[in-house]
């Protein structure tokens, strides 16, 4: 079994640790984080032990690797210092707020030969892995266009996630990172985004809408909305349209048309948060262990952030912005070798 250490005590860790409880392939040992009660607290629920910090439980508690669940500001220290000490580390997204620091975190597992990888759990649900084999197949033609919406009323005002200082911005950089990973993960990369943000309806300082517009490398278009703000009610939150047929990947199943005004054929059982975190654990301890492959890799980390990054100077200028290549591209050479 993985021993596994789990940095942040708040509700994401909560959904890691219901995560290593159900995976087969790991267990949950250590929880830091600079709330002591907090660390207690989950580390009562778990049987870990807990630690005021990352460092102290680095040093003290005997993990194999590490998962990082703290906001994203701090990523970039926690991961280096986590690396440094030779352990792995899935880290939550966003991999960091900024294309610099992110750069830092790569070169650090690089210099070291130790694993980083951001957690992407959406690559782990059955139904997008299933239409993502579908669309690899043909069974939809030549794919054009992908649609996603990632929508829901939830007050943000009192999180970290209303800190720019401590988020890096609001839905765009949160939400919004799941929905870049989705479009890169189905459609391959994203070259150029146009963003703009919604009128505002929670009084904060960052962003509680923005629809985001991309062209991917092969040519296919997509949009992605997201918002804390608005609710969508749709039962399909991915939509994939294809030069013969089309996908949508739903919340409580999915469904497949081949042909144009042909019939819809159901398939798989939807989204399972816990389900997605489980297999996501599993695969980074199959990483480890030599028998599974690396999903998750440099260039798909560096793309992430470089992506958003360009959405946001995007709203700002009001125009298209093409993503910064160079560093990604060496990555992806690195990778390859």
């Amino acid at each position: 079994m993985l021993r596994l250490g789990l940095v942040g005590a708040g509700a994401i860790a909560r959904a890691y640790g219901a995560a290593i409880d159900a995976s087969k392939s790991a267990e949950l040992v250590a929880v830091a984080d600079v709330d002591a009660a907090a660390a207690q607290a989950l580390a009562g629920e778990t049987g870990a032990t807990a630690y005021g910090s990352h460092k102290d439980m680095a040093s003290d508690a005997g993990c194999d690797a590490v998962i990082v669940t703290t906001p994203p500001v701090t990523h970039a220290a926690i991961v280096i210092d986590l690396i440094c000490k030779g352990l792995p580390v899935l880290c939550e997204k966003p991999l960091s707020t900024d294309f610099d620091s992110a750069r830092r975190m790569i070169r650090a597992s690089e210099e070291k030969a130790v694993l980083l990888s951001m957690a992407s759990k959406f690559r782990f649900s059955d139904d997008v892995i299933a239409a993502r084999d579908m669309i690899r197949a043909g069974e939809i033609g030549t794919p054009l266009m992908l649609e996603n919406v990632f929508t829901g009323v939830v007050d943000m005002t009192t999180r970290w996630n209303a800190n720019p200082a401590v988020s890096g911005g609001g839905v765009l950089i949160d939400n919004g990172t799941h929905s870049v990973d989705i479009v890169r993960y189905l459609l391959g990369p994203i070259e150029q985004v146009l963003a703009m943000g919604s009128p505002r309806i929670q009084q904060m300082s960052v962003e509680d809408g923005v629809v985001l517009m991309a062209r991917t490398e092969g040519g296919a278009q997509a949009t992605a909305e997201t918002s804390w703000s608005i609710h969508k009610d749709r039962s399909a939150f991915i939509e994939i349209y294809g030069s013969t047929g089309a996908i949508e990947v739903g919340w409580k199943g999915s469904r497949i048309r081949r042909k144009h005004g042909g019939p819809w054929e159901e398939f798989g059982t939807g989204y399972d948060k816990v389900a997605s975190f489980t297999r996501q654990i599993d695969h980074f301890a199959g990483v480890l262990k030599g028998e599974d492959f690396e999903l998750g890799n440099a260039e798909d980390a560096l793309a992430s952030v470089s992506v958003i990054q360009a959405a946001y100077e995007s709203m700002t200028s009001g125009e298209w912005t093409t993503v910064g290549y160079d560093e990604i591209h060496q990555a992806r050479r690195r990778v390859a070798r």
